[in-house]
This record gives C-alpha cells, sequence and structure tokens, in this order.
C-alpha cells in the first residue's frame, strides 16, 4: 500500500505543479517536467513567499543580452529573492526563461518570486521620458501621450489642464476660468508609468517655478508686467520666432508697440484664436487669410489692443529671459527674411517694413 501511495504522489508531481505554479513549457520532456516539478514543490515557499512583505518598488534593470544567471543572482544579492536556484527552475519550468526583456522594471521584494518573474515579462518600461516642446499649446502636449504607456489617457490630462482643479498648487493666482496654458514648462520628463494626470502636471508645475526664478519675475516686474502677463507676452515671442538670438529683439518691437498704444498685430494671436485646422491637421493655420485676421476673438490682436487674455502657447525660458530682459531698440515691424533662412528683417517704420517684402 505503501509503494501503492508513493507511485501515485510521483506520478500526480507534474499535475500538482502545474496547480500551484501554472502550466509548464510545451518544450520540456516528460523527465523534465517530474524534476522540475518536483524541485518547486519542494521549495515552494521560496516562490511564494515574499522575501520582506513591507518593502517599497524599486528600479531593476536587465541588460541587453544578460544572461538567466547573472538576473536571478542579482535579484538574490539585492534583496528581491530568497533563491536565484529556485527562481532559475520556476524560469526554466515555465519557459519565462527565454522571454525576459531587457530594460527597467519596477518590482519589490514584497512581490512573490513568481510575481518578479511575470513582471520582468513585461517589454513596457517602468519610466518613461515625455517630451514638452516649447511653443506647444496644451492640446499639442496631450496629443504626444497615447504612445508613452502612461496609465492616464490624453483626456484625463487635458480636463485637468484646462480646467485645474482648486487644489492644484499653482505658481501664479489665474484669472477665472483660465487654465494652464503658459505655464506647462518644456522640457523633459522622466516619471513612472503609473504616474497620474494630476501628479504630472503638478510636476510639470514644480518644474516651471524652479525656472522662473524670483530674480526672473522681479525683472518682470521691471518691465510693468505681472508674472501672468509676461507669460502671456512670452508665448507669442515663442511663436514668432524661429532663432533664440532674435527673441530679445523680437520682444522689443511688441514693448514699443504696446508703449506706443499700437496693437500687437501678431499672426500667432489669430491661430491660436482659429484653434485646430483639419484641413491642415495643425493647431497653428498657416498662411492665414484675410477672414482668419477678422475672426471676433479677445486674442485677435489685430483687432484688440494690448495683450491677449491669456498665453497661446508654453514659452520656454529662453522667451521668457527675452521678454524679462528684451534689446533696447528703435524698431516696431518685423518680417521673415525672404531666404527662408528663419531670420527676420527688423524696421522703424511701416515703409521700411514694406519695402523688406519679398519678390
Amino acid at each position: 500500500l505503501a509503494l501503492a501511495l508513493g507511485g501515485l504522489a510521483i506520478y500526480n508531481l507534474p499535475q500538482r505543479a502545474a496547480d500551484q505554479f501554472g502550466p509548464p513549457a510545451a518544450s520540456l520532456g516528460l523527465a523534465q517536467r517530474y524534476y522540475l516539478s518536483a524541485r518547486l514543490l519542494s521549495n515552494a515557499e521560496q516562490l511564494t513567499r515574499p522575501r520582506e512583505p513591507e518593502a517599497e518598488p524599486a528600479y531593476f534593470v536587465i541588460a541587453s543580452g544578460e544572461s538567466v544567471t547573472s538576473i536571478s543572482n542579482r535579484l538574490q544579492a539585492e534583496g528581491y529573492l530568497s533563491s536565484a536556484e529556485t527562481f532559475r527552475t520556476f524560469l526554466n519550468y515555465s519557459g519565462l526563461d527565454t522571454i525576459l526583456q531587457a530594460g527597467e522594471h519596477e518590482i519589490s521584494a514584497a512581490m512573490s518570486a513568481i510575481q518578479i518573474a511575470h513582471e520582468l515579462q513585461d517589454p513596457t518600461p517602468a519610466r518613461v521620458t515625455l517630451s514638452i516642446l516649447p511653443g506647444w499649446r496644451i492640446e499639442e502636449i496631450a496629443a504626444a501621450l497615447p504612445e508613452s504607456g502612461l496609465k492616464f489617457t490624453p483626456d484625463e490630462f487635458l480636463k485637468i489642464a484646462q480646467n485645474p482643479p482648486t487644489d492644484l498648487s499653482l505658481p501664479v493666482e489665474l484669472p477665472a476660468g483660465a487654465s494652464l496654458e503658459g505655464f506647462l514648462f518644456p522640457g523633459n520628463y522622466t516619471i513612472e508609468r503609473r504616474m497620474g494626470a494630476k501628479e504630472y502636471i503638478s510636476l510639470i508645475l514644480v518644474n516651471f517655478s524652479a525656472q522662473v526664478t524670483p530674480a526672473l519675475q522681479q525683472a518682470f516686474l521691471g518691465q510693468g508686467l505681472s508674472l501672468y502677463e509676461a507669460v502671456t507676452l512670452a508665448s507669442i515671442v515663442e511663436r514668432e520666432a524661429m532663432l533664440d538670438e532674435e527673441m530679445p529683439t523680437i520682444a522689443s518691437v511688441f514693448y514699443n508697440r504696446l508703449a506706443a498704444g499700437m496693437k500687437l498685430d501678431t499672426d500667432p494671436t489669430v491661430q491660436y484664436a482659429i484653434g485646430f485646422n483639419p484641413a491642415q491637421e495643425t493647431w497653428w493655420t498657416n498662411p492665414l487669410s484675410t477672414a482668419d485676421l477678422g475672426i471676433n476673438s479677445g486674442y485677435n490682436t489685430y483687432i484688440y489692443p494690448g495683450l491677449p487674455p491669456g498665453p497661446i502657447a508654453n514659452p520656454g525660458l529662453t522667451a521668457l529671459e527675452a521678454v524679462a530682459y528684451p534689446k533696447d531698440s528703435p524698431y516696431y515691424y518685423f518680417r521673415a527674411t525672404c531666404d527662408r533662412s528663419g531670420r527676420h528683417n527688423f524696421a522703424e517704420s511701416y515703409q521700411g517694413h514694406l519695402d523688406y517684402a519679398c519678390p
């Protein structure tokens, strides 16, 4: 009877292992299945019990081409596993040893070895780097999100950015109904993939406050502008300039127009008012028609004098510094040169401006 029961137990090893650890790899032979099943069952706690139940998540990097032995040994040495050998046995049994993904993974010693093994199959990196380009409006930032692998959607991002909640820490007091346009500071942001939209936006706003220093804000005041007005003007400078070195001169043109009581007459504000152009598939319609220039919007600086109601894009530090420290110039006009270099010709008079027209 004892021999019969022992034989039955041995016979049932693969089924018991499959019930506890999942199905074996199809490539395993019968002898391998019995051998690996027996080893797993005899070391089950090393696979199912976390090494440190209260441990915090951390990042573990698998190098391209790194061997399973190296990976498992490092996991044990860094405190994630109780036994690298048992971990390898499970990988061989399940077939996961062939599909460990190179890259950065977020794991924890509070996970079981089996959970860690499955997490290391995820090809999506634990952290992603998002870029915000100078001159992008909120919608363009949102449009860059879908391919990032983040947990939140563009719509969730837009909901917060366009209607910031009252508990969001802002670098400036926004006018009633204003969005965060202008304050989503351009740059590269490396964030955890599990981060939510509100956390991401908070991170961007913190960067804005770090970059727009008290000295820079004092310089804005010296130009007669509040922080909100300065960001508004900088957003226009950002959209008008192709070359960073021209930004202080372009800023001076707008300051001169404001001081003279002239309208700003700047195309980007009209483009912002128009919004998305489905025919051109852009938020920045170009060229503008006569009808476009007549659009009845507070952002249309061809109609309404002074600054528009708010920023039209998210300016970078160079544009903000140009508004804080504009060039001292006599110019009231500028237009693009005819060589498509991105440069502008600047003029003191309207006639001089007309003289720079391309043939």
